[in-house]
């Protein structure tokens, strides 16, 4: 953004980049997907999980591949352990994404009972036959959450290359005729075991292990990184990277990938007790961890973004990410201090801490909403979030919520693409301008909803 220049006119230009540059997945590809770890399971390791995205293979069902037709965009297949005795399991793109079935149905703001709220309703839609329900009809325990919804977990990062139609028939024919039976182990036929082979029937050892920084076990991050160099002598694969955001939301933010050795270095709850214990251990797991060069790859580097319309742009620069922050901030001074840093998320927290999940009458994502004996549908992804019978101050508040987590810095990882964000932006205009109008026509009975709605309660977000 040039310096001065407001957000909201950048909004032809920036179409304009998007039309001019995105990259979709409209050519024949696989891609693998590097995804963060997050919650509970980022405590314990950083390994993260891989995946694979085939856009030229689509599923006939969750267990059957077939070629894709006209307009379909494809699948990911992942291996999960504890899926019915699966080794792997074939899902749509924006469902193992966002676990809905259009990309303007995905909610602006994700929290924990909404999440498992279209995980669920995904599964009993499609996933029942493979994933069905407990004698007592409640859903079932397991990891086939993971199947759908990835993207409110953690950011995940995509390594595409070409491939070609014969190809992908001959990774058909393997799949659809070997038994599909799990027999999973962490060291030597988990998640990123599977993605090696499969990206191995495609381009043959160009995807391995590394048995000094990984000490032998397969990992997310070594899988792409062996990709990566694979494609450096084989530029004719064009590879591309870009990172898929995760969605701003109350539940955890993922955290940074690693190898295994690389893992342990970077963990002070192991590292330094190690360190007093055996010092010289300790500088030979380092001598490992430099000498490998592991440590040296950063899937960020060069990446673009993915947006919502499935293509790839730039990032927002620094620059431009401060310029619409501080604009931001100045738009929001007006409305009061509930509007001050850390307050507006934990206004919308408490505002949907009771609600009750639902869709509305489109089949798109709502909150049935309880303010005093009234019952408020909310629409909360962008195709009904100003929807009529919204209060506008609502429709505020969630806005101002994502914006906030999408414009806020400390780190390298891209947050949101550029177009997102002006969509973003546009509609917290356009909500703050309907604000506007229903202050001047009853500014008594506004002012009351507004305390009440703003009002924090508590701290903290729903956690998995």
């Amino acid at each position: 953004m040039s310096r001065g220049r407001k957000p909201g006119v950048r909004l032809a230009f920036c179409t304009l980049c998007v039309l001019l540059g995105a990259v979709s997945f409209a050519r024949a590809s696989a891609t693998l997907l590097l995804e963060e770890p997050y919650g509970k399971l980022g405590a314990f390791t950083a390994t993260g999980h891989a995946a694979v995205f085939l856009s030229g293979v689509c599923p006939e069902s969750p267990l059957v591949l077939r070629r894709c037709r006209s307009g379909e965009p494809g699948v990911v297949l992942s291996r999960y352990n504890g899926v019915s005795g699966y080794d792997w399991v074939a899902v749509p793109l924006i469902p193992y994404l966002y676990a809905v079935d259009r990309s303007e149905d995905v909610p602006l703001f994700a929290e924990v009972r909404m999440v498992s709220f279209l995980r669920d309703q995904y599964r009993r839609k499609y996933l029942e036959a493979i994933v069905p329900d407990r004698n007592n009809g409640e859903t079932p325990g397991g990891n086939w959450y993971e199947l759908v919804g990835s993207s409110y977990d953690r950011t995940v990062y995509g390594f595409e290359v070409q491939t070609s139609a014969e190809q992908d028939d001959r990774l058909i024919e393997t799949l659809n005729s070997r038994p599909n039976h799990s027999h999973f182990r962490t060291v030597s036929r988990n998640c990123a075991d599977f993605v090696e082979y499969v990206l191995n029937l495609y381009y043959p050892k160009a995807l391995h292990r590394n048995f000094i920084a990984d000490i032998g076990i397969a990992t997310p991050k070594q899988m792409a990184k062996s990709l990566v160099r694979y494609s450096q002598r084989h530029p004719q694969l064009e590879l591309r990277s870009f990172v898929i955001p995760q969605v701003p939301g109350s539940l955890w933010r993922s955290t940074t990938v690693h190898g295994v050795v690389e893992s342990f270095l970077k963990s002070k709850k192991y590292v330094l007790p190690a360190a007093v214990l055996s010092p010289i251990a300790m500088g030979s797991v380092a001598a490992v961890y430099i000498g490998t060069g592991i440590g040296r790859f950063d899937p960020v580097r060069g990446a673009q973004v993915y947006n919502a319309q499935g293509e790839l742009e730039r990032p927002l620069g620094a620059e431009d990410r401060r310029s619409y922050e501080k604009e931001l901030e100045h738009i929001l001074a007006r409305t009061g201090p509930e509007t001050k840093a850390g307050r507006i998320e934990k206004s919308w927290e408490r505002l949907r801490a009771d609600a009750r999940p639902q869709f509305d009458a489109e089949g798109s994502p709502s909150l049935q909403i309880k303010i005093g004996e009234q019952l408020l549908d909310v629409g909360i992804s962008t195709k009904n979030v100003l929807s009529s019978g919204t209060p506008p101050r609502l429709v505020q508040q969630l806005l101002e919520a994502r914006l906030r987590q999408e414009l806020r810095g400390g780190g390298k990882t891209p947050r949101v693409s550029e177009s997102d964000l002006v969509r973003d932006w546009s509609l917290l205009q356009q909500a703050m301008g309907e604000n506007d109008r229903q202050v001047a026509a009853e500014p008594r009975r506004h002012q009351s909803e507004s305390a009440r709605y703003s009002a924090p309660e508590r701290s903290g977000g729903n956690y998995p």
